[in-house]
């Protein structure tokens, strides 16, 4: 009795192994042909789209990232076709991901606006890496461009890290862009002072400087009647890489050629006036 009751056992479970493989078997070879050929077509894609960051000069910084990302969606992708053709329902799997998506996406909020920040400053490029900015109350030359944050170095060599998001979404100066730069001064001579000879002097100086361009020619007016002075405008072109020498260089020669030439330098001043009252 027990062997029989074996014996139909093992055929029963025999006739359910054989209508699983019948039933699941060809949907089983299936997904795995369609795996196969799914992870070629998504290397082939993920290859394409490489070079197309290649010919269209992406930051090699985000190709690699980008790649990946894509790869990674696209294999995603598959397997969620791969489990539907074997007939696991995915409806619920998809609503779950699509909460935790959500929650991690809300709690990362801060972090998925830098990092869409950081792919956005990759692949417009407003700045690259040696470029001088101003941006989020911030001035230094880029060191280094990351996903997330963008690091500056300032002129005396302070670290400074600026997430990408409000990176890419606020106002910025990038003073590496334009070859170059105009230089401004703004020179005050006392009243009285000969304005003709102090003009004559300031070109003097302009000229005998080879890094000022002439052409633009350079400016030089009177720009306004202080309280303490007569101011000129001064503006000159130089080439961006000059800009600074340029203007501090200039400070000090209009102040020892003034000294030279007797031209007075005024400085805010006061006059008090005391009464005697008997």
């Amino acid at each position: 009795m027990d062997t029989q009751e074996l014996s139909a056992d093992a055929l029963k479970y025999k006739g359910y192994a054989f209508d699983f493989i019948m039933d699941y078997g060809p949907k089983l070879i299936g997904a795995i042909i369609v795996l196969i050929i799914g992870l070629w077509v998504v290397k082939a894609i993920t290859k394409a789209i490489d070079r197309l960051m290649v010919k269209s000069s992406v930051d090699d910084s985000l190709r690699p990232f980008m790649k990946s990302l894509f790869g990674s969606l696209l294999k995603v992708m598959l397997v969620i076709s791969i489990m539907g053709m074997l007939g696991i329902e995915m409806t619920s799997f998809i609503a779950i991901l699509g909460a935790v998506g959500l929650a991690v996406g809300m709690a990362l909020s801060g972090t998925l606006q830098n990092f869409a920040g950081g792919v956005m400053i990759l692949i417009f490029k407003p700045f690259k890496v040696g470029d001088v900015i101003e941006a989020q109350g911030y001035t230094g030359a880029v060191k280094e461009i990351q996903i997330f944050v963008t690091i500056l170095t300032t002129p005396d060599n302070k670290t400074i890290i600026i997430p990408n998001g409000g990176l890419s979404n606020g106002s910025m100066i990038n003073y590496s862009t334009q070859a170059n730069r105009r230089v401004d001064w703004v020179v005050g001579v006392a009243y009285g002072e000969n304005l003709e000879k102090v003009r004559s002097v300031i070109d003097r100086l302009i000229a005998a400087d080879q890094r000022i361009f002439k052409d633009p020619a350079p400016f030089v007016k009177v720009g306004e009647l202080a309280d303490s002075s007569v101011n000129f405008t001064v503006r000159v072109w130089a080439n961006a890489a000059d800009y600074w020498d340029v203007f501090f260089d200039m400070n000090e020669k209009i102040y020892t050629t003034f000294e030279q030439e007797g031209i007075s330098i005024p400085f805010p001043q006061m006059d008090v006036h005391v009464n005697n009252i008997k």
